[in-house]
C-alpha cells in the first residue's frame, strides 16, 4: 500500500475561510470533492516549505504559515494519506487555480455544507468547533 504526506493549508483571509475543489479524477472517491489545498512533501523539503511551495504553483498565492492545525491518517482504498494541516493567512483574496475546478471563500459556520474529500472532514470538524 502507497503512503503519501502532505501539507494542506487551512487559509484564512478576512474571517474567511479558502475551500478549492478537485478535478474530476479516475478515483470517484476524490473526483470534484473540496479539500485544503497543498501537496505532496518532497524529499528534503520541511512541511511548511512544501505547503508554501504547492500554494504558490496551485493558487498562485503568497500565505503567511501561523501554526500547525491539525494531522489526519485517513486510509483511501488505494493509498494511505498523512496530512499535516496548517492555519494560513493569506495577504489577499486573489486566487489562480491551476489545478482545481472552483474554489469558495466562505466563514468557518458555512464550510460544512461542501462535498469535502474524506480525508478533509476531520480539519472540518474541528474548524467547526473553535
Amino acid at each position: 500500500m502507497k503512503h503519501i504526506t502532505v501539507s494542506a493549508a487551512v487559509i484564512f483571509f478576512d474571517n474567511k475561510i479558502l475551500c478549492v475543489q478537485r478535478n474530476e479524477n479516475k478515483f470517484e472517491y476524490i473526483s470534484k470533492k473540496y479539500e485544503f489545498p497543498g501537496g505532496k512533501i518532497e524529499e528534503g523539503e520541511s512541511k511548511i516549505e512544501a505547503l508554501k511551495r504547492e500554494i504558490d504553483e496551485e493558487l498562485k498565492m503568497e500565505i503567511e504559515v501561523q501554526e500547525e492545525f491539525l494531522t489526519v491518517t485517513h486510509q483511501y482504498p488505494d493509498l494511505l494519506l498523512t496530512m499535516h494541516s496548517f492555519k494560513c493567512r493569506a495577504k489577499n483574496d486573489q486566487v489562480t487555480l491551476t489545478e482545481h475546478i472552483d474554489y469558495q471563500w466562505l466563514l468557518q459556520t458555512e464550510i460544512s455544507h461542501l462535498d469535502w474529500a474524506a480525508a478533509d472532514i476531520p480539519i472540518v470538524e474541528k474548524l467547526m468547533k473553535i
